[in-house]
């Protein structure tokens, strides 16, 4: 049971491999929330660049304060800038053990990788050229709180991602006070958006919307699509309407707009012309081949060698290898390829069989 059920689930329901049912109305026949889009690109045009939260929103989170109702803010990064950039030289602070810049965290004053979790004192000066004017660019949640104080600083605010929850009971603790009534804004990565029953919200914001669509994953359109028709719906649960404000750089993608009208069969239709296209799931089966190595050459070298053994079997396709979209992680280069085929027994066996000639591989590959 989905209010957004996966684009597989859907089709398999489509073509009569599993029944369908449907429930077509809210609890006791409740409006949806009325949904606004913002374009920031107008935003930042007439308030500045460092704009993260619109007119709009402020003003709607200004007027639930007065009326003693609750709102619930949303962005998909945690902490307070996204990375740092040495304005000299163009130097970006990056992981050592990964492929990935450092996330600054105001709160304890470090740079963080959200992989593996090193972490360091944020640097006075840059490594590569030792400028002092590191700027930070970029926000997360940590950010949005902070400017949401600013704004509003009678309010009681709160923040739920995987910083403040680290303690034990520290997610029961947020939501019970938040659902008492204790907290006024409800600021959070993903862990708000979904299975919370608040009925005194009534006014969702998101950030950015479009924080997931630019990831390297055939399922970016589908994932957004789900995220902000979930995170949409925690508003207005209760008697009094409800309204959500969504705030992004590309408010003419479909999967924005479908999910601004709750539209998920619309959606799918759309967003299965491109899968078609490019011949993606639920059209084709896919196996993902990650091999992970101390070195690069190593890495992609195994990569070849299976790949070279798989494309002898003609009912698939192999692509690839090539680096994968984080292709250093923890310290292990990584190589990915894809299968994609109709048959996935077929897909299978032969990717077994393979692996079962390269036993000293099996413990560095993942399926």
């Amino acid at each position: 049971g989905s209010a957004t059920p996966s684009m597989e689930t859907f089709n398999n329901a489509k073509i009569g491999k599993y029944e369908q049912v449907v429930l077509p109305q809210r609890v006791f026949q409740r409006s949806l929330p009325d949904v606004k889009v913002i374009d920031m690109r107008h935003e930042l045009a007439a308030t500045g660049p460092d704009t993260v939260i619109s007119n709009d929103l402020a003003r709607g989170l200004e007027d639930r304060l007065q009326r003693r109702q609750q709102s619930l803010l949303l962005l998909n990064r945690r902490g307070f800038s996204a990375s740092v950039l040495c304005r000299q030289c163009g130097q970006l602070l990056e992981c050592p053990n990964c492929s990935v810049t450092l996330t600054f965290h105001r709160g304890v004053d470090q740079v963080r990788c959200h992989y593996c979790n090193y972490s360091k004192s944020r640097p006075g000066q840059c490594s590569n050229c030792a400028s002092p004017f590191l700027e930070q660019i970029g926000f997360g949640t940590e950010r949005i709180e902070s400017e949401v104080s600013r704004l509003l600083p009678h309010a009681r605010v709160a923040r739920l991602d995987r910083d403040t929850v680290r303690r034990k009971g520290a997610v029961t603790k947020i939501l019970s006070d938040f659902g008492a009534g204790e907290v006024d804004i409800l600021i959070g990565t993903q862990m708000v958006a979904k299975g919370h029953d608040f009925p005194a919200v009534t006014l969702v914001g998101v950030i950015s919307a479009d924080v997931g669509l630019g990831l390297a994953d055939f399922r970016a359109a589908e994932r957004t699509f789900q995220l902000l028709t979930q995170v949409a719906g925690r508003s207005g649960r209760g008697e009094l309407p409800g309204e959500a404000i969504i705030q992004t750089f590309f408010p003419d993608h479909y999967s924005i707009g479908f999910s601004c009208q709750q539209e998920y069969e619309r959606f799918f239709n759309a967003e299965m012309k491109f899968r078609r296209s490019m011949r993606y799931p639920p059209v084709v089966a896919m196996v993902n081949v990650l091999v992970r190595a101390g070195r690069y050459e190593d890495a992609m070298g195994d990569a070849v060698a299976l790949a070279k053994a798989l494309r002898k079997n003609r009912r698939f396709d192999v692509l690839g290898p090539a680096p994968a979209a984080l292709p250093k992680l923890r310290g292990e280069h990584r190589v990915q390829m894809f299968l994609k085929g109709t048959d996935r027994p077929v897909m299978r066996g032969a990717l077994q069989e393979v692996l079962s000639r390269h036993p000293r591989l099996q413990r560095r590959v993942t399926v």
